[in-house]
Order: C-alpha cells, then structure tokens, then sequence
C-alpha cells in the first residue's frame, strides 16, 4: 500500500493528549485524523491541574488566560498540613511563585471541552471519526506509513492508512499492548481513592491546593470555579486516599465505580477542624467515585518504526504530582517540535523519544514514591509523623529542595522554565 505525501497523521484517542496533539500538528501545517472509541465526547471526569510548562503550551496554542480563565482557577498556593491542623511546608504557586505562566486547577472534563471545540473550530468537525476503536497496527515494511486496525461503531474491522500513528488511547492501550506485548500487567500499591466534587468556601488562599493527613491516610482539595458571586460557593475537588495490604486489600472488580460515601467515611468520621468540616464536605458531594491508584512499569520506548505512544498511553502515572494531564500536554508540544525539525517520519519519533521517554519514565517511578507527598513518608520515618516544631523533624530548606527536586525531574522548574525557549516558535511549520 502507498502512502500518499499528504497522507494524514493518525491519532488514536480523542483525549486531552490526542486533542492538544491534533491542535498541534494544525498549528504546523500537519493533516491529521483523530481515532476515538467513544460515540460521544462528553465531559467526564473530575479536578486536575495544570502545571505552568502545559499552561505555557496552552498559551502557544492561542488558548490564553481568556480561554482558561472561564473553565479553571488560577492556583495560587500548595500547602501540605499535617493531621493536628498545623502546617507542613506551603509555597506560592503559578503566577504567585514567579512564573511566566499560571497553574490551574480546573474540572478535566472542561478542558476536555475546550480543546474539542477549538479542534472543531480550527479543523473541522470532520476531524474526529467517532465511534472507531484503534485496536492495532501495521508498519509498511520498506514503505513510508502506517494502517491503523480498526472497529467502527457498526463492529466492521477495517484498516486506515496514514503517515504515522500517534497512540494517545489511555491507560488501556491497545497500541501500546501491541508495541510491548509483554509488558506486566496494570501495577496497584495499595492506595485507594475517592474522588467527589462539593459546593463549599474555599480556604486559605481561596485558591489553594491543600494536603491534609500522613503518608498513608490523607485528603487533597482544591477549587476548580470561582466562587458563585450570590452564594460565595465554589466547586472544591476532593480526593480521599488510604493505603491497604496489598495481599489482603482489594485488588479486583470494579475500579472505576460510583459509591455510597458510607462506603469510606468511618477513615474520615473524625476529621473536623476549626477551618474544615471533613465529613461534612465528603458528604456534600452528589457523586463520589472510587478509583484505585495505578500506573504501569515504565518501557524502554514508545516508538515502534511509524508509531509513538503519547500520554498515559506513553506514561500513565499516579496523580500526586499534578502533572498527568500537563505531560500529555507537553508531549504533544515536543512531539511537534520533532515534526517540524525532521518532517514527517520515524526519524522524528525517534527524536520525541529520546527527548521524553527516559526522563518522563523517572518521573513514573518517582511518583510510585508519593512524588511531593513523599515528605509525609519522610515525616512518619522520623516522628511517627507528630511534632510539636516541624523545623526540628526536617528544615525548610530539606524540603524546598526535595520539592525544588520534583519540579525539576517534572519540567516545572522555575528558573529553567522561564528562561527557556518556546517549544515551537511562533509560525514555525513543517517545510513540504
């Protein structure tokens, strides 16, 4: 089978990743047709955050603060506090800390939104085929291209030709289950979530991302709106995490289920402070979700000839950094940057690869460790996790470093940040 010059790249997953992706390869003059399983796109999910280098990718892609003003907040603080109430270590955050470009905590189904119709807008509502399942691939061997196998919404299997295929098809990964065949299965440490949304007051800031708990046993709320100005009530995201046994807890059925919040609240009954009601908060919310905390044991590429993983299809991790969506983000900047310095090619896979793929796989690991909460663990191995002085269990500066650590292994570090160039230089395009 020939491949057309301008045969289009194919993406499978209308997703965060898929959809900055498709953004991309239009800003740069790139065809591309995106796969998506789901006869609809709706607006699923719960609260994420943006870390400023997706937000700056964002901004490059004409979606501004205008743009993510009306679907998110800007983050202003991370504070970590421990179960007495009395503060870990907090710092400014987006904006607030210097940065060039916000943070923002917004409701991941918004987003999702917000890029679907800016790829309409720009590329057509023909861009998405709906309802076409990616289930496999095929390399032409000694020609340029790609097939993608398909299921369409009908259960015909067909195969789509392109120039290449992006696999940005989640956590179950069809692509990447053809690519590495023999990877290990989904791995679960023991933490299980439960994630709502609940009308409150935000505190603090009123625009603070808040850990509250131990290494093991913690809440993490944030606001994802402004508050309503006639109630003063915003949506708060709240996840719930404990950890288990892993040989006697739960490790099977369900994981992506609605629950009662009797099913969990006994782990959160006596958690009232002067500042927040716990319990009142976790039952304030209409729907709560339960979800196991998971990702997959990092492979050593995500190229294979004409096809590249992207997002958790590349890199699914655990959410403790607030970088999951901003990665995805961001590959598709770089995966860009590569198309516009090599063309259209495996060639330039490989330049995505080598430029991502190790350092986002430590990342992984990092994560597996608590990323930034990972100074919870250090508490509990030092004081059990109670103090009187946190300065007299671990320093300040212990902790800026520990946390300067994490953003630079994440690509949001401020200074380098700031001072880098942009990925894709306004008006560059791929050369024909």
């Amino acid at each position: 089978m020939m491949i057309a010059n301008d045969a289009p790249v194919l993406i499978a997953g209308g997703g965060i990743g898929g959809l900055a992706t498709a953004l991309t390869l239009h800003q740069i003059g790139v065809p591309c047709q995106v796969l998506e399983s789901a006869t609809e796109l709706k607006p699923l999910g719960l609260g994420i955050n943006l870390q400023p280098n997706a937000v700056r990718e964002l901004f490059d892609l004409g979606l501004g603060a205008d743009a993510l003003d009306q679907i998110g907040v800007q983050t202003q603080e991370w504070a970590l506090v421990d179960l007495s109430g009395k503060d870990i270590y907090t710092e400014p955050r987006g904006l607030k800390a210097g940065y060039k470009w916000p943070q923002y905590s917004v409701h991941r189904g918004r987003l999702q939104m917000l890029l679907l119709q800016t790829v309409h807008k720009r590329l057509g509502s023909d861009a998405i085929e709906l309802g076409c399942t990616v289930t496999g691939y095929r390399n032409h061997d000694g020609e340029r291209g790609i097939s993608a196998k398909v299921r369409t919404r009908d259960g015909i299997e067909t195969e789509i030709a392109g120039a290449l295929l992006i696999g940005a098809d989640g956590l179950h990964s069809a692509v990447r289950a053809q690519m590495h065949p023999d990877q290990p299965p989904i791995h679960w440490g023991g933490q299980i979530m439960w994630r709502g949304v609940t009308r409150g007051i935000p505190i603090r800031t009123g625009a603070s991302f808040v850990g509250l708990g131990t290494h093991c046993h913690r809440l993490v709320f944030y606001p994802i709106t402004v508050p309503d100005s006639n109630t003063g009530l915003a949506m708060i995201n709240w996840i719930a995490e404990i950890s288990v046994d892993t040989e006697n807890g739960q490790t099977s059925g369900d994981w992506n289920r609605k629950v009662t919040v009797e099913h969990f609240i006994h782990h959160f009954e006596t958690w009232n402070y002067a500042w927040l009601d716990v319990p009142a908060m976790l039952r304030g919310a209409e729907t709560i979700y339960e979800y196991p905390m998971v990702d997959r044991d990092p492979v050593p590429t995500w190229v294979d000839e004409n096809v590249a993983l992207l997002g958790d299809a590349a890199h699914v991790m655990y959410p403790v950094g607030s970088n999951v969506a901003s990665q995805a983000i961001v590959d598709a900047r770089v995966l860009g940057a590569a198309f516009i310095e090599h063309g259209i090619n495996g060639q330039a896979l490989k330049a995505y690869d080598d430029a991502l793929c190790k350092d986002v796989s430590a990342v992984v690991l990092r994560n597996r460790e608590a990323g930034p909460f990972g100074i919870l663990s250090i508490l509990d191995e030092r004081c059990g996790g109670v103090f009187d002085d946190i300065e007299k269990v671990i320093t300040r500066e212990e902790i800026d470093e520990y946390m300067n650590a994490y953003k630079r292994s994440a690509g949001f570090a401020i200074e380098s940040l700031n001072r880098s160039p942009p990925t894709i230089e306004p008006g560059a395009r791929v050369a024909s």
